[in-house]
């Protein structure tokens, strides 16, 4: 599995397994959870993709109780975390509504608890999960900055974020950010056009790409594009998600998906992407189903 470099001395797999439904499988015992690791790692695939949010507040000591219970696995593995929604559920259990904080003392807060939820010393990857409109940039730029100072964060990255989001945030800052985790699939086409892809090829960040099916709506669809990819599936001998994955890993922007699944028999195979080398004319067969009609 090919890696891709965020900064001098963190570098990151070109698939990333997503732990946002890790609480919700009946078996969160730290040895099932190793195993979803393992399965992982037996196809080099090292990147570990969390959020305090996850699991309702849950996800993060769901890991942390494996990493505990499985001594060096935390060093064969990047984790990746987000910060900065509050839900009224678990720890904000008393929020009076869901909002975002992105104050220095709410990342500052939310660092913490991760460190010791997980129980590790460093985040590989910090995001600012969503976009808040009270933002103020040189606040939250400054706490990003000490943390990273720090070596309790080693980079740091938003997701949700658009363009001049990125720029306002950036701009307070002397770290750069390395990342931008977006919504983006063939059920979610918007960023190939909407300037989103553009922006961070023009600045040479990586991006990672959150729901690469769509939900699960690639895979039961019925329509023109739930054809196409069976089309295309039958090419490569690979089944339809191999397909839809492959088609973010075609595109220059250097996206990473992110892929989250409780089987053990699905996370065996998500590695299969990497054997799909799609053509141009394959790329936008798929593209033009996802459109519902030709490229203008």
């Amino acid at each position: 599995m090919n890696r891709v470099t965020l900064t001098d001395d963190l570098s990151l797999s070109r698939l990333v397994y997503g732990m946002w439904r890790i609480g919700d499988d009946p078996d969160t015992s730290p040895a099932h959870v190793q195993a979803k690791v393992e399965a992982c790692l037996a196809q080099d695939i090292t990147t570990m993709d969390q959020a305090d949010i996850y699991g309702g507040y849950t996800a993060e000591a769901i890991l942390g109780r494996a990493l505990r219970a499985a001594p060096g696995l935390r060093d064969r593995i990047e984790i990746v975390t987000k910060c900065d929604i509050v839900a009224p559920m678990g720890k904000y259990s008393d929020a009076a509504c869901k909002h975002y904080d992105s104050s220095g003392d709410h990342i500052r807060a939310s660092v913490e608890n991760s460190l010791r939820d997980m129980g590790t010393d460093r985040i590989d990857l910090l995001l600012i999960h969503r976009p808040d409109p009270l933002m103020d940039a040189d606040e939250t730029g400054a706490a990003l900055d000490d943390l990273v100072a720090s070596g309790k964060v080693r980079a740091v990255g938003v997701s949700n974020f658009r363009p001049w989001d990125v720029d306002l945030l950036q701009g307070a800052m002397q770290a750069p950010l390395v990342t931008n985790q977006i919504e983006i699939s063939l059920a979610a086409t918007a960023p190939f056009t909407n300037g989103d892809l553009a922006f961070h090829q023009r600045r040479r960040d990586v991006v990672m790409g959150w729901s690469p099916l769509g939900g699960g709506r690639l895979m039961t669809d019925q329509g023109p594009l739930g054809q196409a990819l069976d089309a295309m599936a039958q090419v490569f001998d690979v089944d339809r998600s191999a397909i839809a994955v492959a088609f973010l890993l075609r595109h220059p922007a250097r996206i990473l998906p992110v892929l989250g699944t409780n089987s053990l028999a699905r996370i065996a195979r998500i590695a299969d992407a990497g054997q799909v080398d799609l053509s141009r004319v394959q790329w936008f067969q798929l593209y033009q189903a996802a459109l519902g009609q030709e490229v203008p």
